[in-house]
């Protein structure tokens, strides 16, 4: 079995670099990016937006992944949206490649590319590729998805730590995706995860990151935790009320979805899919939802704040949104 193929994007010293715009969830990427794309109308350029974000790139999936609605899709043109169906898998290595591509044809059109998004791991794969760990094993990964159905995950976790307990010890019981991912990786290499880590260490985006050349990355990161976690449930409750437990009643309807299926383990549509099961009541899936939505963004902010010479804003401040605005607009004249 070979390794993913390590993707190393490159940038003409002719062009500008490309802006990068990330966050943890519920930060304000999109609406920044919305703001510099009507100041780049307003002089004449053309951004465009490329999703970098797990959850856009699958079809039906739209409330709760706070998608772009089709009033700024339509005026702002975006990549890696809708892309697959939710009974498809999505890699980081999949996303280097068409990050890397759809940059060279933005750039060829001469347009400016602004990836905009959270999933760090697709931030890590562009920036400096991914090297070491072995593409998914299809086989492999149904097998372990059965057995972690049978005996539950906190008992495959368990497993986990037996061969690899340095991965076990940083993942949660209950993180199948995660768990599952470490001894796939155990199976196809015969090495721990933690292993082949330590011998490329900077590929999870947790220590000896640096931003590239040829990106300019803007970082949105909330001095207020508070704040941000009282506007994701806001935000959550507002997804309830427009229709999110109707939406997942639809993509049930596709037999060949199930809750194992990566677009179905992402956050909010895991916990509403259980409530649907039967799993949980109304408030215990709503209280899921939030905590796992605040785990996302705590994930986020760690890669974030490994990767060294970011340009940091505090969203929740008017005059740091200004100046993170006008650095986005500095990029577009260079």
């Amino acid at each position: 079995m070979q390794s993913e193929p390590h993707i190393q994007p490159t940038h003409s010293p002719d062009q500008p670099p490309i802006l990068c715009i990330v966050g943890p969830t519920g930060s304000g990427k999109t609406h920044l990016a919305m703001a510099l794309a009507e100041h780049a109308q307003s002089i004449n350029q053309t951004i465009e937006l490329i999703s970098m974000d797990s959850a856009l790139v699958y079809r039906g999936l739209d409330i709760g992944s706070a998608k772009p609605t089709r009033a700024e899709q339509a005026a702002v043109k975006h990549h890696l949206i809708d892309i697959l169906e939710p009974t498809e898998s999505y890699s980081a290595a999949r996303f280097a490649n068409d990050a890397k591509r759809l940059c060279e044809e933005i750039q060829g059109r001469g347009h400016i590319p602004v990836i905009v998004g959270g999933t760090m791991l697709y931030w890590r794969a562009w920036a400096h590729g991914l090297s070491s760990l072995p593409p998914a094993d299809p086989e492999i990964r149904t097998r372990l998805d059965e057995q972690g159905g049978m005996i539950g995950w906190p008992a495959m976790h368990t497993k986990l730590a037996k061969i690899d307990p340095v991965t076990a010890e940083r993942l949660q019981p209950n993180d199948s995706q995660r768990v599952q991912r470490a001894l796939e990786v155990f199976e196809i290499t015969g090495k721990p995860m933690s292993e082949l880590l330590a011998d490329s260490p900077s590929e999870d985006g947790r220590e000896g990151s640096a931003i590239p050349a040829w990106i300019s990355l803007l970082s949105l990161e909330p001095s207020d935790r508070s704040r941000l976690h009282q506007n994701l449930e806001k935000r959550f409750d507002e997804m309830l009320a427009g229709g999110l437990i109707e939406e997942v009643e639809a993509l049930r309807k596709n037999l060949d979805l199930h809750a194992d299926l990566p677009a179905i383990r992402s956050v909010g549509y895991r916990q509403v899919w259980e409530y649907l099961d039967g799993e949980v009541d109304q408030a215990e899936m709503r209280y899921k939802a939030l905590a796992a939505t605040r785990q996302l963004g705590k994930r986020q902010l760690t890669w974030l704040r490994a990767i060294a010479e970011r340009n940091t804003f505090d969203p929740f401040n008017p005059n740091e949104l200004k100046a993170a605005l006008n650095y986005c607009k500095q990029n577009l004249s260079q």
